[in-house]
């Protein structure tokens, strides 16, 4: 099994995010004891964004810390728990929403594609949308 990090650079999908850890300088927490669960925006995900919105959030550490962060929950949490919350509370600081009805699950306007992508320090869930905090 591998961590957080190497368990996203090694699914080949998360280049974009595994970029914006390394240049958050993210990479050692994430590799972390944890646990954590990660809500994990694929390479499309990121591509949705206004054109521009990447390389701008890479020269910007702070907002890209602060976003990144509000993708990630401590503690590990499945999918069996999430359908059974409302919000969370993110390390960035606010709440993520979490509505798990009409046979998705959903996490502020994002839906989970992949739940429980298992790693040696947390989970991952995979969305198809970069969440973005108010």
């Amino acid at each position: 099994m591998a961590d957080i990090v190497d368990t996203a650079t090694n699914a080949g999908s998360f280049n974009t995010l595994v970029a914006a850890i390394k240049a958050a300088n993210l990479v050692d927490t994430l590799k972390g004891a944890g646990p954590f669960t990660v809500f994990a925006p694929t390479d499309a995900a990121f591509a949705k964004l206004p054109a521009g919105t990447v390389d701008a959030l890479l020269k910007d550490i702070p907002k890209l810390k602060k976003i990144l962060t509000y993708h990630v929950i401590s503690g590990k949490v499945l999918s069996a728990d999430v359908v059974k919350l409302k919000s969370a509370k993110t390390v960035e600081g606010s709440d993520v929403k979490i509505n798990a009805s009409n046979q998705s699950v959903k996490v502020n306007d994002a839906t989970v594609a992949t739940p429980d992508v298992a790693a040696d320090n947390g989970v991952i869930h995979i969305i198809d949308t970069v969440l973005i905090p108010a």
